[in-house]
């Protein structure tokens, strides 16, 4: 009699709740290949965690009580933004996880696998950064970070409209608009490999929104409501930021965000 297969949900909680920043990437990139390659069946018997395992590095602090990354053209204050950038990315890592864990069952093995791919994506991101860190003289949690992006994760729990509405086509979208001037600025110190990796990851982004716009576009469908309507709604109830110009228009345009959703939003 054969075995039957892991589940995709025990895969996903197993690395959610890997604490070190190096074993979840590889966990990730792991459960990512073991879906893709038919090892793990489309079933949900665990539910995921509320938060994630974290490392006891870097310290987690307030938004309100980060230490200011230094003056912009610094050394300092570019070694700052490149942790920054990676606790982003290590963060991500989760987010996405939940998000196939989460709803996948909802949802179908489609979703699953787009976000299994995010997941992935979220990792190898993560490992190009913390490389970077280390070539820099720094390493990931040798400063502290802030966890404000989880809390999106927990207001949307509940409903994986909420969640796309937020995750991809909100948080994600913003490093749309923001990472080609972050690119600029690397450029201008003569960092070049830094600001690779950064249009290495910028290029992914642009996927993962289309990701996050199409299943909300499919949702909306079924559910009889207007996107940009809903979208709007959704946000003003689950995002406690503001979303303001500028936007990198032409990426967002790429990424499924029309227009008529900005102008619903903005």
């Amino acid at each position: 009699m054969t075995a039957s297969l892991p589940t995709v949900a025990a895969a996903i909680r197993a690395a959610m709740l890997t604490a070190d920043p190096r074993d979840k990437a590889m966990a990730t990139r792991a459960v990512a290949r073991d879906w893709a390659a038919g090892r793990l069946a489309f079933a949900f018997d665990v539910a995921m965690p509320d938060s994630p395992a974290r490392p006891a590095e870097p310290e987690l602090l307030p938004p309100n009580r980060m230490p200011k990354r230094g003056r912009g053209g610094s050394e300092r204050g570019r070694l700052a933004l490149i942790h920054a950038l990676c606790h982003i990315e290590f963060v991500a890592i989760d987010l996405a996880l939940d998000a196939a864990g989460r709803f996948g069952a909802e949802r179908g093995p489609d979703f699953v696998s787009d976000w299994l791919g995010v997941a992935a994506d979220e990792a190898m991101h993560f490992s190009l950064l913390a490389r970077r860190l280390r070539a820099l003289g720094s390493l990931y949690g040798a400063m502290p970070a802030h966890d404000g992006l989880w809390d999106a994760a927990r207001e949307t729990a509940h409903d994986v409209a909420a969640r796309l509405a937020v995750v991809p086509m909100v948080l994600e979208a913003r490093g749309l608009d923001v990472t080609p001037q972050t690119i600029a600025r690397f450029v201008a110190a003569d960092d070049h490999t830094t600001a690779r990796i950064l249009q290495r990851i910028v290029d992914d982004e642009v996927r993962h929104v289309r990701f996050g716009t199409s299943h909300f576009a499919k949702l909306c469908e079924e559910r009889g409501k207007p996107a940009p309507q809903l979208w709007k709604t959704l946000v003003a109830q689950h995002f406690r930021g503001t979303v303001k110009p500028p936007f990198n228009d032409s990426a967002r345009r790429s990424a499924g965000l029309s227009c008529e959703m900005m102008a619903a939003l903005a």
